[in-house]
This record gives C-alpha cells, structure tokens and sequence, in this order.
C-alpha cells in the first residue's frame, strides 16, 4: 500500500511539474469558447484604453509572489496573470499557456512591430512547445520588455536581451 501510495504521489507532483505555466483553471475553461475570435470590434481609442489598462495593472502586480494556478496578488502563475489583466477588461481567456497562444493574431515578430499589451510566448524545451507567457510593457526593434510570473522570482519584468527569453522566445500575439 505505502509503495503504491508513494508512487501516485511521484507521479501527480511528476505531473504538475511537467505543466508548470500550462495549467488549466476549470472556472476559465469549463465552457469551449473559439479564444481565436476575440478580436476588438470597438474603436481604436477604447482599443488603446484598454490597453493601456491592462499595461498599468500589469505593473500594478510587480512583486506579487509566483503561485502555480495563482490568479490574485496574493501569487499568480504565468497565465493566471495574463488571464486576470484581461479579465478585469471582460475579457474572458483560458488559464493555460499553450491555449493562450492559440488566441488572437500570431505575429512575425521580424516583420510586425509587437505593441504593448501584445502577449509573447517562451519554451524552455527542445520540440518548443510553448510553456510560457507574458505580456509585453515596452518594444524596439532590438528588444522586447515584458511583464511575467517568473517561478523563482514571482511577478517582474524581463527582456528578449536577457540570453534565456532570447534563447527561448517562440512567438508574440495581439489580442487587441
């Protein structure tokens, strides 16, 4: 029995490990939405309003512990920030990393300006499936600044110059 026990145990903190930013929060995902479709059908003054709401409370978080399904100051994981920013705009988005980066328009970061309020997407393994995300606050064309649930530092802000984003980045998206 303590075998069989202590073997699920590895196998369920194997599990969480393995996910880490991919999670999955029921409450964001029970109901199957087309992510892909939010787009904004508003103008381009409230577009950037918008925007710039969710850049202000992004750093609003700085410093909040990092908590793996977190999605309150109290700690957040890395989707559970983005999905909280763009909450509180009514904006419904799924708690989990990999889905994320299926929503909005995927940039070619060489060609198209990524814009702040614009997601950007990392992966720390070798088939780069994406298990990462941020939101970026500032961007040039050598560089892209952006807000994130680091695990080992909670919410900070990181750069693409930084050798571990510049090794690992896969992808920008705009939902706005």
């Amino acid at each position: 029995m303590k075998k069989v026990l202590g073997r699920s145990i590895t196998v369920a903190v194997i599990v969480l490990l393995g996910y880490s930013c991919a999670s999955t929060n029921s409450s964001s995902t029970a109901i199957k939405r087309d992510y892909k479709a939010i787009t904004s059908s508003t103008n381009k003054k409230k577009t950037e309003k918008i925007v710039q709401s969710v850049v202000e409370n992004a750093q609003k978080a700085l410093g909040a512990p990092y908590k793996y399904g977190g999605t309150s100051p109290k700690g957040f994981d890395c989707s559970g920030l983005i999905i909280t920013l763009f909450k509180q705009q009514d904006i419904i988005l799924p708690h989990n990393s990999i889905q994320l980066s299926k929503t909005g328009i995927v940039l070619n970061a060489k060609k198209d300006k990524v814009n702040k309020g614009d997601l950007v997407f990392f992966s720390n393994n070798k088939n780069k499936t994406i298990d990462h995300v941020g939101i970026v606050i500032d961007s040039s064309d050598e560089e892209i600044k952006f807000i994130h649930a680091s695990t080992s530092k909670g919410v900070i802000v990181s750069s693409t110059k930084e050798p571990y984003y510049k090794k690992s980045f896969v992808q920008a998206n705009r939902l706005l």
